[in-house]
C-alpha cells in the first residue's frame, strides 16, 4: 500500500511525528526522490540535533547515493549554514529539521543548487508522488555505479562568509546574552561570534533536541522570557534568541523588551541600502509593519510588496533583483546570501548598528518602531474562506476602506489595517493589524475578530 504523506508533505518542505507518520525507509525514498527531481548528480545534505536526526539524514544519504548520486554530508548545522553549503558548493541541499516544533517531530528542507528553494511548485509535489508510488512499487533499481558519501566541515567557511558581509571591527564592547534554546544557535554562535568585541553570555547552548528548557519558538513570548529576565540581571546591551534550526532570530532590547522583527527588517535594511549606494529593491511580507516599506522609501530603495512565505520572498527577490527581503515571522533573506534566510547575518547587522553608536537599543529602534501592532492572532475557524467572505462583505464599500486579496484578505484605510490569511496545514485564521496608535488597533482588532469568529 503506499504510503499517504499528505499531512508530512507542506507547502515548503516536509515535516512530521517521528516514526508514526514518517521514518528512515522513507527518508531514503525521499533522496531517491530528491536526486531525480532535481537531476543531481551530487548534493549536500545536514542535520540538527533532534534524536532522531542523523539516522534519517543518513538513510536519505543512502537513497541518494543509489542512485549514483555523491554526497557531502556537513553534519551538525543550522538550516542557513546549510543554505550557505548548498551555495558555495553550488549543490543541491537537504536540511533535517523539524525547527521549532516540538521533540517528536523532525523534518526536511529542501534545496536546490544555489540555495533556490523547493516547495509545492517548484519540485515538491513531484517528490511526494514518487515517494508514494515507491512506497507501494519498491525502491527504485540502484545506478550501476553508487556515489560516495563523504564528510566536510563547513562550520568556520560559514562563520567567515557572514563576517565578510558585515562590518564589525570597529564597534564599541557589547554585552550580549545569546538564548540558543537548546537548538543549532549554540553550535553557531561561539564559531561566528569569535573574535567580536563582544561578551557573551550563553544560555541553553547544550544542544538537545528533546528542549528541556523551553520550545526553541522565539516568536512565542513564553519563550523568551529566561531571555528577558537574564538580559537585565546582566545589564546588557541586547539578548538574542534563535529559534531550533537557527534560522530565524529574536531581539530584545537592554531592559528586555522585545524588538519587533519589522523594526529589525527596517534596521536591516536601511543598512543595506546605505552598503549598496543608497539603491535597491526590498522585499517585504504583507503582514510587517507600515514602518518598512516607508523606511526602505527614505533610504532610496524600492520596495516591493509580497505574499507570506520564503518560496514568495525567495522567487520575488529572484524576479526583481532585490538586495534584502524580511517578513514578521523573523526571517531576514539576503541577496549576498544566496537570496536565502540568515537570522545569523540579521543578528549580526544589529550588533553593528549598536555598537557603531552610543546610544541604547531602545533609542535605536524607535525610529523603526512607529506603530501600534496587533501581534498574530489565531482563531480555530470551521470555514475559512466563509469566514473571510463575511470579513469582506462587512468592509466592501465603507468610503475610505480598500481591500486587496494578495494573501487572504487585507482591508486598509489611512489610519489602520489588517490582514487575515488562512492557515495551510490547521483549521486556522491568522489575523495581523496595526494603527497609528493602541486604541485604533485595539478596536480594529476586535471588530474583525467579533466577526471571524460570530
Amino acid at each position: 500500500m503506499a504510503a499517504d504523506l499528505s499531512t508530512i508533505v507542506k507547502a515548503y518542505d516536509v515535516r512530521g511525528v517521528v516514526p508514526d507518520q514518517w521514518d528512515e525507509p522513507l527518508a531514503e525514498l525521499f533522496g531517491a526522490a530528491f536526486v531525480q527531481v532535481t537531476g543531481a548528480d551530487a548534493i549536500v545534505i545536514g542535520h540538527d540535533m533532534r534524536p532522531s536526526s542523523p539516522g534519517l539524514s543518513r538513510a536519505f544519504a543512502r537513497g541518494a547515493a543509489a542512485r549514483g548520486v555523491d554526497v557531502t554530508e556537513i553534519g551538525l548545522c543550522s538550516t542557513d549554514q546549510l543554505y550557505y553549503a548548498s551555495g558555495a558548493l553550488n549543490l543541491p541541499g537537504a536540511m533535517f529539521t523539524a525547527s521549532h516544533n516540538p521533540a517528536q517531530y523532525n523534518g526536511i528542507k529542501m534545496c536546490r543548487a544555489g540555495a533556490a528553494p523547493v516547495g509545492q511548485d517548484t519540485g515538491l509535489s513531484d517528490i511526494r508522488e514518487l515517494v508514494e508510488q515507491w512506497s507501494e512499487s519498491g525502491a527504485p533499481e540502484p545506478a550501476a555505479t553508487a556515489g560516495t558519501i563523504t564528510q566536510r566541515d563547513t562550520l568556520e567557511d560559514y562563520a567567515a562568509h557572514l563576517r565578510s558581509l558585515v562590518d564589525l571591527t570597529a564597534i564599541r564592547p557589547l554585552k550580549v546574552v545569546v538564548d540558543a534554546g537548546n537548538g543549532m544557535g549554540g553550535h553557531t554562535v561561539p564559531t561566528v561570534f569569535a573574535g567580536l568585541a563582544l561578551d557573551l553570555v550563553p544560555m541553553y547552548f547544550e544542544l538537545d533536541g528533546t528542549f528541556p528548557n523551553h520550545e526553541a519558538n522565539p516568536l512565542d513570548p513564553a519563550n523568551i522570557v529566561d531571555l528577558q529576565k537574564r538580559v537585565r540581571e546582566e545589564g546588557a546591551d541586547l539578548g538574542i534568541a534563535f529559534d531550533g534550526d537557527a534560522d530565524r532570530c529574536f531581539v530584545v532590547d537592554e531592559h528586555g523588551d522585545p524588538v519587533s522583527p519589522s523594526a529589525v527588517t527596517a534596521l536591516v535594511a536601511s543598512r543595506e541600502l546605505a552598503r549598496h549606494g543608497g539603491k535597491g529593491t526590498v522585499i517585504h511580507n504583507l503582514i510587517t509593519s507600515w514602518s518598512v516599506p516607508e523606511v526602505v522609501k527614505e533610504n532610496g530603495g524600492t520596495p516591493v510588496r509580497t505574499r507570506v512565505g520564503h518560496s514568495f520572498i525567495k522567487a520575488e527577490m529572484a524576479r526583481t533583483g532585490a538586495i534584502f527581503g524580511g517578513e514578521h515571522s523573523a526571517h531576514y533573506y539576503f541577496a549576498d546570501f544566496w537570496n536565502a534566510d540568515t537570522g545569523m547575518l540579521a543578528a549580526l547587522h544589529v550588533l553593528a548598528a549598536l555598537g557603531g553608536q552610543d546610544g541604547p537599543l531602545s533609542g535605536l529602534v524607535a525610529q523603526y518602531d512607529r506603530y501600534a501592532g496587533s501581534g498574530e492572532i489565531n482563531s480555530t475557524v470551521d470555514d475559512q474562506a466563509g469566514r473571510i467572505a463575511a470579513l469582506k462583505a462587512a468592509y466592501e464599500g465603507r468610503e475610505g476602506v480598500e481591500l486587496d486579496e494578495l494573501d487572504g484578505l487585507t482591508v486598509s484605510t489611512t489610519d489602520w489595517w489588517f490582514n487575515v490569511r488562512p492557515s495551510n496545514t490547521e483549521p486556522l485564521l491568522r489575523l495581523n493589524a496595526e494603527a497609528r496608535d493602541e486604541t485604533t488597533v485595539a478596536k480594529v482588532r476586535d471588530e474583525a475578530l467579533a466577526i471571524i469568529r460570530g
